[in-house]
């Protein structure tokens, strides 16, 4: 059933896309679900966007921890849209405000894919008011991820930070944001990107079919005083690392990164901020970082977007439109 769900004219179902089984695209499901109601400290927000990342595609496919028993779950991690119901004990927040969401629980009963979302108060910022919700929706996870990571390596302005995967979605605000704070950043890419990475801030570019760490040497001698490893190629990578620095993975493997030279492995593993995505959402507005959407799909085509957002070289998020 295509109904659109509203809050008022007695409606109390909606559309929402679960994983009722793991496999691929074509397991997807649109159905009809009881509109979620908030419980304290909950808001509920009509989804006007919904980003598609690779984690909604492991979920899908069975490739994360999540016991087949607790299925059917909900999908996504992003969402944009307006407040529409808000529990008791929020405060700050209220009915019609423009808003982003990152919802970080692995699993979940209902995700972003949906025409509403339930989700805590602490899960929510104003949306950026420069962009549309569509652009918007490709914020939370990724920029969020990257603030992370650049908050583990913890790096002194000036310190040299080489990004592998500088052209993809969490890659490239983790050029931005390493740039912003007076890093030095190395760009591992496509060579195809050297252009959107240069003008986000890197200073050196290395096309990632050359020789890592042969190519960052000639420039840095002594290597790179650490690594943002967004697309897991240690055995690359650690190479262009200098004696004594840090390696940042971003997809943890089932066992520890294996180091020498007195490298340091520190695997990210995000988690939601309200605070940090409420400035990520003014950084935008200032115009200090881009936000790149590959194309849009209405919910009823998801599978569609989940098989545009497996292919590689995308550039940018795939968005839902619920």
């Amino acid at each position: 059933m295509e109904s659109n769900s509203r809050q008022h004219g007695g409606m109390t179902n909606m559309r929402a896309v679960l994983v009722g089984r793991f496999g691929g695209p074509e397991t997807l499901d649109v159905t009809e679900v009881p509109l979620p109601e908030p419980g304290p400290g909950q808001v509920r927000i009509k989804v006007a966007a919904a980003a598609v990342n690779p984690v909604d595609l492991f979920t899908r496919a069975g490739q994360v921890p999540i016991d087949p028993d607790t299925l059917p779950v909900g999908l996504g991690w992003d969402a944009a849209g307006s407040i529409d119901a808000v529990g008791a004990g929020v405060s700050g927040l209220a009915g019609g405000d423009a808003v982003i969401a990152f919802e970080d629980h692995l699993t979940k009963p209902l995700g972003p894919y949906a025409e509403y979302l339930v989700v805590d108060a602490d899960a929510v910022a104003p949306a950026p008011r420069t962009v549309d919700a569509t652009a918007a929706a490709t914020l939370p996870l990724n920029a969020t991820t990257a603030a992370q990571a650049l908050d583990l390596a913890d790096l002194p302005s000036g310190s040299t930070l080489l990004i592998a995967g500088a052209a993809g979605a969490v890659g490239g605000y983790a050029v931005q944001l390493a740039a912003a704070r007076g890093l030095r950043v190395v760009a591992l890419a496509g060579a195809g990107d050297e252009a959107d990475v240069r003008a986000w801030g890197a200073e050196m570019f290395v096309p990632r079919s050359d020789d890592i760490a042969p190519a960052v040497r000639a420039t840095f001698p002594d290597g790179v005083d650490a690594a943002l490893d967004t697309v897991y190629q240690p055995a690359d990578v650690l190479g262009a690392v200098r004696n004594g620095g840090v390696y940042i993975n971003l997809t943890p493997p089932a066992s520890p990164v294996a180091t020498e030279r007195g490298i340091r492995a520190l695997d990210q593993i995000v988690h939601r901020d309200s605070a940090l995505l409420a400035e990520l959402s003014r950084l935008v507005d200032a115009g200090r970082l881009t936000l790149r959407v590959a194309e849009t799909f209405p919910l009823a085509e998801v599978a569609a977007a989940h098989e545009l957002a497996g292919k590689s070289g995308v550039r940018g998020r795939v968005v839902l439109i619920p």
